[in-house]
């Protein structure tokens, strides 16, 4: 079932979560023992994301350099296949420009339609450690825009090889991301919205928001896109604060603030247990608001620990 389809069906906000697929070379299980207590709540959908590959550099033997390529999360697709074998619940497969070119996109597209998964969410994707900015893939997409573009193509039944005969369309739920404090990349929050406009002309079917720990940047921003004639649904996203070292690496990595009163409490704590304990409070808090302002789901970044997501959800669903 498409994610709108979800949204519309629902009598009550629901219940989601993002999951990132297992280290390369662990077992699954460690992946479904992480699922496995959120599934009480009933989740419509599980996001699922993709980690492009990183570069290390090995030292062989005549003492040259030699770049190779890693991937640490393999597998989104299979992840998506087997989650929705195991739990009969839909999958969101998270679909990067970084990494791919347009070939290879159309490829794990069409492998996707295949097992029958509606649900895609499309994003540029982050630079590789070894790049200051984002750089395309030779034949690729540079922005979530042109990635856009290709699965709209796709559901009209307009594939790279246009010498298809009789091609089948495909039939995506298309998500995309909004930034309720702006994309890092935008000079500022109008041109940043005038992009997610143009996105939801081309196509888009609903916005996943970033992580943001102060509603009132989530409530402003949904004013903001509604004025603008964005009325597609507006998830917002969650993360509940786990550790003390997070005060300084989220805002650096995603280019967030973070209130005042949450970081004076973070401040107080002797340890992560504590802080954890901090985050689980903050968020429940947040979601409550959010509930009574009426939003779809509530989308929990669980950043592959479900501890905290788990106690939050059994305040709420």
């Amino acid at each position: 079932m498409k994610i709108t389809e979800h949204l519309s069906n629902a009598k009550k906000t629901l219940f989601s979560f993002e999951i990132l697929p297992p280290l390369k070379g662990e077992n699954i299980d460690n992946l479904y023992n992480h699922i496995d207590p959120l599934m009480e709540f009933n989740p419509p959908f599980i996001d699922v994301t993709y980690h492009r590959e990183e570069f290390v550099y090995k030292k062989r033997e005549n003492g040259l350099l030699e770049k190779k390529s890693i991937r640490k999360r393999p597998g989104t697709v299979g992840i998506c296949a087997a989650i929705k074998n195991k739990y009969n619940v839909d999958t969101v497969p998270h679909i990067i420009c970084g990494g791919f070119n347009k070939e290879e996109t159309e490829n794990a597209l069409i492998d996707l339609n295949f097992l029958g998964i509606d649900n895609v969410l499309l994003l540029q994707g982050d630079a590789i450690k070894t790049e200051s900015v984002f750089v395309a893939e030779n034949g690729g997409h540079k922005y979530a825009s042109d990635l856009l573009g290709q699965v709209v193509d796709m559901n009209k039944g307009k594939y790279l090889d246009e010498d298809l005969l009789n091609a089948n369309p495909t039939d995506f739920c298309i998500g995309v991301a909004g930034y309720p404090e702006k994309h890092f990349a935008a000079p500022n929050l109008k041109t940043d919205m005038k992009y997610l406009k143009m996105k939801v002309d081309m196509g888009a079917d609903y916005i996943v928001t970033q992580m943001f720990f102060d509603n009132k940047k989530y409530f402003e921003f949904v004013k903001k896109c509604r004025e603008m004639g964005i009325n597609v649904p507006i998830i917002p996203g969650l993360k509940p604060l786990t550790t003390k070292r997070q005060l300084n690496v989220l805002p650096r990595i995603f280019y967030i603030d973070l209130p005042e009163e949450l970081a004076d409490a973070v401040e107080k704590c002797k340890d992560d247990k504590q802080v954890r304990q901090v985050g689980i409070e903050w968020t429940i808090k947040q979601s409550k608001e959010l509930v009574k302002f009426g939003v779809p789901v509530l989308h929990y970044y669980s950043m592959g620990k479900s501890n905290s997501v788990l106690n939050i959800a059994k305040e709420l669903f």
